[in-house]
């Protein structure tokens, strides 16, 4: 996927390549200096650290459906943006399907023409 010139249409980019569980279609979204914690609280620096950690997720979920809802823009800036919302996944995990989901954090940065993802924070969701 290729990022946009506005916050939004990276961040519906990223879900889309999201759903594709190929990390050649994310790795063009996100910044080279990307932070990246998950929900069990495993925390990845750097698009190459990144990007391991989600093949890694990719090769372990099969027939994966991703989606993220409920967004909200707490900022935008020249710069910047930052939205919270909620996410959602459902695949199949050592032959069994299962699902999870929570709430996420991301700070989008301009790096000229584009917006890419800088930081994501995954949390796990309302009881």
């Amino acid at each position: 996927m290729t990022p946009a010139s506005t916050p939004e249409g990276t961040l519906a980019a990223y879900g889309a390549a999201l759903a594709t569980q190929d990390w050649a279609q994310v790795a063009p979204l996100f910044h080279e200096d990307a932070v990246v914690t998950f929900s069990s609280g495993a925390s990845f620096r750097g698009k190459d650290d990144v990007g391991a950690a989600f093949s890694r997720n990719f090769a372990a979920i099969a027939d994966e459906e991703y989606g993220l809802s409920d967004v909200v823009w707490v900022e935008r800036a020249e710069c910047h943006a930052v939205c919270t919302y909620r996410f959602a996944w459902s695949g199949v995990v050592d032959g069994r399907r299962t699902s999870g989901g929570g709430r996420a954090t991301s700070v989008l940065r301009r790096d000229g023409e584009t917006c890419l993802v800088l930081v994501e924070h995954l949390g796990p969701g309302p009881d």
